[in-house]
């Protein structure tokens, strides 16, 4: 049976990435060595990292000025990082959703912090949208995708501070203004590699400009003066990134990324709002995330939750039980889920809905 991958992270990556990564496991280039166990300053994994970066900045448009890190420690390193190297005197945050508030969270041990806005009590249902950013902060920072309840910011925001963003879940999904941005920074294991990486792109001039005293580790200057060499980078999901980031612009590019993420949002919305045994759990439609589809059983068919996971589980769906702090669905079609698979899931909930 074929399986039809919607988990939320680690998650789908495109076959052929797959398939590349696998045989540079096996041999890398003719070395007769492992790409797990080859040095990473081998003559011939630097070109990787440097075909990685300019990858990075041909596809998303990236101004000069800007480094491109891989890191390790996924992106709750960055929510201390991040502070560490920009806050000073004040942040601003944005707080739509877990991830958005542990980034607070770690945050207020650095300096005064501000939440503009939080959709929290309406259990993040939406992105707030009236709010002023105060113009003394140092930064205002925004998760653009909200992967366990279904939210998402479809377009770059126009405030007059600097900004930080989390585009873990969405990177690559759509065009970017960078030079909106001093930091955009995501755990790889959504839509760009396998766990174990972090992209950090950063804007040089920002770094150095603060009076406290920065760890080697966490200092941003740090991995852009030695090229992501300092320590001994995450070789193995560098490499599958790389595979990523060439799949990407052989299919079109992050516009094409954009289209396809639309085109499935698109159809599955459809099917949630019209099937009367399922609702979207996201109030503001404009909020809906590309990236993270959420939904629940209707209030009065409660009581079949499980009898659909069960159902669609045996029809080759897996990964859509929703977050275990909301319960219900959750149907994750990132850059590489194929429409084939949307229409799978969509077919599975149509047969549901005759049975019953």
């Amino acid at each position: 049976m074929k399986k039809h991958n919607f988990n939320a992270g680690p998650s789908i990556l495109p076959r052929e990435v797959i398939e590349k990564t696998a045989q540079a496991i096996l041999d890398y280039n003719g070395s007769g060595l492992s790409l797990m166990e080859i040095s990473h300053r081998a003559k011939d994994f630097q070109p990787v990292v440097d075909e990685a970066v300019a990858l990075f900045k041909e596809l998303l448009n990236i101004p000069e000025g800007y480094s491109v890190l891989f890191l390790g420690g996924g992106a709750s390193m960055e929510f201390c990082m991040v502070p560490y190297n920009f806050l000073e005197k004040k942040a601003a945050y944005l707080n739509t959703g877990t991830w958005a508030k542990k980034a607070l969270k770690e945050a207020k041990a650095f300096g005064e912090t501000v939440e503009v806005a939080s959709s929290e009590k309406e259990g993040y249902t939406y992105i707030p949208k009236d709010y002023e950013v105060p113009a003394d902060v140092d930064y205002f920072h925004i998760t653009t995708n909200n992967t366990i309840y279904g939210t998402e910011l479809h377009a770059d925001l126009d405030v007059n501070v600097p900004m930080v963003a989390d585009m873990s879940s969405d990177i690559f999904s759509r065009p970017v203004d960078v030079s909106k941005y001093i930091c955009i920074y995501g755990g790889a294991q959504k839509n760009l590699a396998p766990a174990g990486v972090t992209f950090v792109i950063v804007k040089n001039d920002a770094l150095g400009k603060f009076s406290r005293h920065i760890p080697t580790m966490l200092n941003y200057q740090t991995h852009v003066d030695k090229g992501s060499m300092f320590n001994t980078p995450p070789v193995v999901p560098i490499y599958a990134a790389l595979q990523t980031l060439r799949w990407i612009k052989a299919q079109g590019g992050v516009e094409e990324m954009q289209r396809r993420a639309k085109q499935r949002a698109d159809m599955l919305y459809a099917e949630i709002d019209r099937n009367k045994l399922f609702r979207g759990t996201v109030t503001a439609k404009e909020d809906r995330s590309y990236m993270n589809i959420c939904f629940v059983m209707a209030d009065e068919y409660k009581d079949l939750e499980a009898d659909f996971l069960k159902f669609a589980t045996e029809k080759g769906m897996v990964g859509i039980k929703g977050h275990r702090s909301v319960g219900g669905f959750r149907a994750s079609c990132y850059n590489a889920m194929p429409v084939e698979s949307v229409q799978a899931l969509i077919d599975c909930m149509q047969e549901f809905e005759k049975m019953h």
